[in-house]
């Protein structure tokens, strides 16, 4: 089966054949998996900041960029430069990110980033899109390569089994009357077997794009429950869109529970990434009880 990874990469080598004004740069990850030879691929090295620095000067001459690393390589060590080079700059570019918050333990802290989401929040203009099939990253990013704003795509090696329409707006799959529950890109499987296993009468929402919000999808679910409750699950740090939900529903007295990865938990262990879901309880069990607890509490 193809990855989240793979179908990034057979895209992106799509624009660099079809579209003149994809360029793609990396720092060393990745980089073999690109045309070494077209002049449009530029590896700068071991050079996070560099990168980012080259694809602004790419994206002021006309072209569209595309940057990629793991997450925090390629989101928090060159923070000032996406700040100031993309952003305060106002030019566009598309980030892909590998290893999401956990995905690859083994190596430790320095390849995990459960803070990306929450670091690009605080930089206006920036679509967010977190996929939860390798199926839906090939239409994401064909859409990013057209366009020139400001993306940021985040991939896993988790994913759920079947891929849903993506868009900017949220999905409904399931409606109910106690609550909302908002599964965000590879949570939603876990989330679905959680609401299952509590029979919960709830709505379960599917977003693939983060950013923008979906304020109106969201809106209109709650306004179809009995109970103004609204659970976000987020495979990166939690409460992350917490404020986004308050303020969607500020003329609406509700309740806001926030599920990731734990704020004041710094998990010293390598382990497996189950193991990470397990002690963040973002596994079936801890979501299971989450559930039950704050929709039947």
């Amino acid at each position: 089966m193809t990855t989240m990874r793979e179908a990034f990469i057979q895209t992106v080598n799509e624009g660099i054949e079809n579209d003149p004004r994809v360029t793609v740069v990396t720092a060393v990850i990745s980089s073999s998996n690109f045309p070494q030879e077209n002049e449009r691929v530029v590896d700068v090295g071991i050079r996070e900041q560099t990168m980012v620095g080259v694809a602004s000067g790419l994206a002021l001459a006309g072209l569209r960029p595309v940057v990629h690393s793991y997450a925090p390589f390629l989101v928090e060590r060159p923070y000032e430069q996406i700040k100031l080079d993309i952003g305060h700059q106002d030019v566009g570019a598309v980030f892909v990110s590998i290893g999401a918050s956990y995905d690859d333990p083994v190596w430790g802290r320095t390849h995990q980033s459960p803070g990306d989401v929450a670091l690009f929040d605080t930089l206006p203009g920036w679509t967010v899109h977190v996929p939860g099939h390798p199926d839906e990253v090939t239409p994401l990013l064909r859409q990013a390569l057209k366009e020139d704003n400001r993306v940021y795509v985040r991939l896993s090696l988790h994913e759920n089994t079947q891929a849903y329409p993506v868009g900017e707006g949220f999905t409904a799959l399931r409606h109910g009357k106690r609550g909302v529950v908002l599964a965000v890109g590879p949570m939603l499987d876990r989330v679905l077997k959680a609401v299952d296993s509590e029979n919960a009468d709830v709505t379960v929402l599917y977003a693939a794009t983060i950013r923008p919000f979906d304020s109106d999808g969201l809106r209109k679910a709650v306004q179809q429950t009995d109970h103004a409750d609204v659970m976000v699950v987020e495979p990166y740090l939690e409460g992350t869109s917490s404020h986004l939900v308050s303020e969607t529903l500020q003329q609406i007295p509700h309740r806001v529970r926030s599920i990731g990865v734990k704020r004041h938990a710094e998990l010293r262990n390598y382990g497996t990434a189950e193991d990470h879901d397990a002690a963040h309880d973002l596994d079936v069990v801890g979501l299971g009880s989450a559930v039950r607890s704050f929709f039947r509490g």
